[in-house]
């Protein structure tokens, strides 16, 4: 039985504590703020509840996993989850509105069809098909399994283009999102679809590769499914499932170094000196200020931002409206940019967009208010980081604010008179929260474009010392938290030559 420290108590740190602890392992979660969870925090006020992170889980398997192999309770009985069903409402620049039946590809197409015109529904349909040969090619190792030593080999993408005639320049094929959008999907509306589900990710569709195709397939395909009460629900059930498991937690921790002797992780020190020995140390957050050393070595992936620009966070408006809730409300509706293009190059050069993207939730939760004549409201979109943006400047929070909810407008009608109360949370409130520099929200991992998109390894070069969650390999969301969880303590409990699930 080894003693495992864990720093950090989100999704990917406590899935792999939950795990550890089944396994025999001593376990102790040290957190530097005052509660669990990570980015699914949860904001009251007023009777009112709101998720303020993720509002929707996708690929919930990777929980019914970890209820699974971590107790007899399975997931459902825990936590109440229900698919969303339309998944998702679209509201494009020139008025058009497509509603989006939950995991039916042909459901889809049919509404695409009625929404956008004849073969704009088989447009999508061809690239959701070419969007599963990208999850069947890439699936195993980049999600399911350790990063290969050979990693290279996720640089080329899987995504397979159509070869394009392009006038002067011969044929070429679609190498990022945004050029699917222009020559595959050729419909704006259709190419603002896709951008919608790389920005909602925090992905610049102009140069992400192709192969984050596979994000709308996953969606399409394995559905949304909503938490009742919240995604904060969720990361409670983890939480209580390892104090069930004898998993210790120290809150209000905060680590400032990981102490080491002769080349191996010997535990941890805190900011008031105190020193915890441990045989393994598990880091649920970006480790290399914890340490005095290369955690990567020549070949090994390192954290970074994306080429050229910043890594995003979310500027959110919690709004408390009067009356109820319409009786045909979508959960989830996008309200697209009528300009995508200079969204993304505001957003990725560390500005404001004028006219963002949002994306707007209306659960049908009698949890989330007060009582049935009230309704709660998420108002989101993809913003660039605190630091490049002040996002501590009142003024602009207000007029940023402002925007999202005349935004939203399309999603709610008569939104600004229903208006009860409203509440502001952006990057420097995530950056307060989860130490996360500039509130920034770590992406998913994806293969292609060099290999540039891929998240550091779970192992690293000071031997004893893993990395879980989002800013490690498979990269960010509930789900690939999830899955890192599951890999970190694999690699502890069957050793290096461990390979994934099986």
């Amino acid at each position: 039985m080894a003693r495992i420290v864990v720093i950090g108590a989100g999704m990917g740190a406590m899935a792999a504590a939950a795990r550890l602890a089944v396994a025999g392992h001593r376990v102790a979660v040290y957190e530097r703020s005052a509660t669990y969870g990570g980015s699914l925090g949860r904001f009251e006020a007023d009777g009112f509840v709101f998720d303020t992170g993720p509002g929707l889980l996708h690929l919930p398997a990777v929980y019914r996993d970890l209820f699974v192999k971590t107790g007899k309770e399975p997931l459902e009985r825990c936590v109440r989850l229900g698919q969303v069903d339309p998944a998702s409402r679209h509201v494009f620049a020139d008025g058009t509105d497509a509603r989006l039946p939950n995991a039916s590809r042909a459901g889809v197409v049919s509404a695409l069809d009625a929404a956008l015109g004849a073969g704009a529904g088989a447009r999508w349909g061809e690239f959701l098909g070419r969007a599963r040969d990208a999850w069947d090619r890439s699936r195993r190792p980049l999600l399911e399994e350790p990063l290969w030593d050979d990693w290279q080999v996720l640089g080329r993408d899987p995504y397979p283009a159509v070869r394009q005639r392009r006038l002067l320049r011969g044929a070429r094929r679609a190498a990022t999102v945004a050029e699917i959008g222009a020559w595959e999907l050729a419909d704006p509306r259709l190419a603002a679809l896709l951008d919608g589900y790389a920005l909602s990710y925090g992905l610049d569709p102009r140069h992400t590769p192709a192969s984050a195709a596979l994000l709308p397939y996953l969606e399409q395909t394995f559905g949304s499914w909503y938490v009742r009460g919240g995604m904060r629900e969720l990361a409670r059930a983890v939480y209580e499932r390892c104090l069930a498991r004898r998993v210790e937690f120290v809150f209000g921790a905060e680590v400032t170094r990981i102490a080491e002797k002769d080349g191996v992780a010997t535990g941890i020190e805190l900011a008031d000196g105190t020193v915890v020995a441990a045989d393994r140390v598990v880091a649920g957050i970006a480790p290399e200020r914890l340490v005095e050393r290369e955690l990567w070595g020549d070949g090994g992936i390192r954290s970074r931002e994306p080429d050229g620009g910043v890594m995003p966070g979310r500027f959110s408006v919690l709004l408390a409206l009067r009356g109820a809730r319409d009786a045909d409300a979508v959960h989830r509706t996008v309200v697209h940019s009528p300009d995508g293009s200079a969204e993304a190059a505001e957003v990725f050069a560390g500005r404001t967009a004028q006219r963002p993207t949002v994306t707007v939730l209306r659960p049908d939760d009698p949890g989330t208010r007060p009582d049935e004549d009230h309704e709660a409201v998420t108002v989101t979109a993809t913003v660039a980081p605190h630091g490049p943006v002040d996002w501590a400047d009142g003024a602009l929070r207000e007029r940023y604010a402002d925007a999202l909810v005349d935004a939203a407008e399309a999603a709610v009608p008569g939104i600004a008179e229903r208006l009860v109360r409203r509440w502001i949370r952006t990057p420097a409130e995530t950056a307060a929260e989860t130490g996360a520099d500039g509130g920034s929200v770590p992406a998913p991992a994806l293969a292609g474009a060099g290999g540039r998109m891929l998240r550091p390894a779970n192992t690293t070069e000071l031997s004893g010392l893993y990395l879980a969650g989002g800013w490690a390999h498979p990269g960010g969301g509930p789900a690939h938290a999830g899955m890192s969880g599951a890999l970190v303590a694999g690699l502890i409990v069957e050793g290096p030559d461990f390979r994934g699930s099986q």
